[in-house]
């Protein structure tokens, strides 16, 4: 059964290249969101065992939608994929329950480390 996991990222460029930075064998179903608002509901919907979540986006920032996350008790593994690769942010991202940190662009070769820590994949 495919591993149900969202995008979140207002930029289809940066869409495409996280979706090309999975594993090609890694059986996933894949829903995008355009904005937090999107991921967000995803995540209510069940869409989302793994969130790959942008900081940035309008509408619902990504800090919003793992604070959302944590007061709606929904705990899918998140890994934020973001440019603000500040220490500020990776350590707020921490405090809201995000798994990992991803900076941007995505590169398979930093993703696989974090899939097989979580036993996601591999």
């Amino acid at each position: 059964m495919p591993l149900p996991i969202v995008i979140a990222d207002d930029s289809l460029l940066a869409r495409k290249v996280m979706t090309k930075a999975l594993p090609q064998d890694w059986d996933v179903d894949i829903t995008y969101a355009m904005n937090g608002r999107e991921a967000l509901q995803a995540c209510r919907d069940g869409k989302a065992k793994v969130m790959f979540l942008d900081l940035t986006m309008p509408d619902m920032t990504g800090f919003q939608v793992l604070e959302a996350l944590q007061r709606e008790d929904i705990k899918p593994l998140v890994i934020v994929v973001s440019a603000d690769v500040q220490p500020i942010a990776r350590e707020r991202v921490r405090e809201l329950g995000a798994s990992a940190f991803i900076a941007k662009p995505v590169m398979q070769e930093a993703l696989l480390p974090i899939l097989k820590e979580h036993r996601l994949y591999g």
